[in-house]
This record gives C-alpha cells, structure tokens and sequence, in this order.
C-alpha cells in the first residue's frame, strides 16, 4: 500500500512511518521544512508541503503543488498533524485543507484526534473536555482544537474519512500490538486508567488503514 503521512515528525506521525515501514507499506513522509527531511527514515520518500495553504486546489505560498496532486497517487493518507503550543486553532483548517485535498484526489483518510469528544463511562453526560476539573488546564486549549477537530469530519460529506481518538494519555511506551477498541466512550480498565503508548495507537492505526472497519465514524482504542 501507497501511504502517504502528514506530521511525520510529529510525536505519533514519527511512529506511524515506523509501524508502515514495518510492515512494508511504501511510505511518503510530508514535513513542513526542509530542516527536518534529514531526520527521517531513509526508506520513506520525503516530501515538504505547506499544509497550512487555506486553499487546497491551488498551490501553497512556495510556489509548491497543490496538496491534492501531493495525494494523488496514494492508497491512503494518514494525517497526525498538530499544530503549535499557542496555535492550536489552526488544526481546524488544517484538516479542512486535508480533507478537501484528499476528497479531490479520491483517497482515503485516517485522522489522528483527540479524546475531547469521548463520553466519560461513568454516565454522568460529561464528555473528556465538559467534565469538570478532568483535563489539566495545560492541555484544554488542544483539547477544544480537536473537539472543532472532531466537528468539521462530521459536517464532511465528500472525503472518505476515519477518526481515531486517543484515550485520555497517550504517551511514548512499549509496542505490545494488543488494544481494545471502542467507539464514543472513553476506554478504561478497571483501575479507571485510560491510556495506550503512541507505539500501540500506530499499530491500530495500521490496522485500520490495512482492513478498513470505521467508515465516516469515529472509534477509539485503549491498552
């Protein structure tokens, strides 16, 4: 499979190249700079674009291509950007340009989101970003950037689309290859923990990219 990754250097995006190289998907990494192309893996065909481009159909401010002729020719796109501390509104426009891009092209797209919109398992009503005193203020602006995140894939009507939300941490830790899946709640096990390592959230994201199972819907995964 053609895969092609945005935020490759990204935290999660990083191990998401790792886990397609693996598995001996051909991987196009796009990064924002030149600056990073060095540090990534020297079996991916390296790419820069600027996703930012609030117009996907024509060229970005570098005279670069139009991010659907970026896309075109993939099997699949996974897109785990993030934006800056400080900037986090920008992740609304850059799925949108994401997603218009790609419903252009005519090629599949798996979102990394956040856990923002999962319904607390308690029943209270709560989800992860209305329950009060549940997130650290630190993380509150992230998590309303990918609650709006989580909003424009539901308005998109063209884009083949599938959002993966995190658990509540998702944090670098060992590959076991073992997840529980869900949908709309937030998974935790029986120590009221939720969390999975970014090794295992880029195996279930491999997954889901190589037997398709969450079609214009959300789902979520937990160790």
């Amino acid at each position: 499979m053609k895969i092609i990754v945005f935020g490759a250097r990204g935290d999660v995006g990083s191990r998401v190249v790792t886990e397609a190289l693996a598995r001996g998907h051909k991987v196009t990494a796009v990064v924002r700079s030149e600056a990073q192309v060095d540090a990534l893996p020297p079996l991916v065909t390296a790419c820069v674009s600027d996703i930012s481009n609030p117009d996907p159909s024509r060229p970005d401010r570098s005279g670069n291509t139009k991010l659907a002729d970026v896309i075109a020719g993939h099997d699949l796109v996974i897109s785990a950007v993030r934006p800056p501390d400080g900037q986090e509104d920008l992740l609304v426009a850059l799925t949108r340009a994401v997603l218009g891009a790609a419903a252009e092209a005519g090629v599949r797209v798996l979102l990394v989101g956040g856990a923002a919109s999962l319904m607390l398992p308690d029943h209270s009503g709560y989800t992860v970003l209305t329950a009060p005193d549940f997130l650290p203020e630190a993380v509150v602006p992230i998590a309303r950037a990918c609650q709006a995140q989580y909003e424009v894939c539901l308005t998109e009507a063209q884009a083949d689309w599938s959002y993966l939300s995190p658990p509540a941490m998702l944090t670098p830790g060992a590959r076991t290859g073992r997840y529980r899946l869900g949908s709309d709640v937030l998974l935790c096990d029986a120590q009221g923990k939720a969390a999975i390592s970014m090794e295992d959230f880029a195996v279930a994201l491999l997954d889901e990219a190589e037997t398709p199972r969450h079609k214009r819907v959300r789902f979520t995964v937990a160790a």
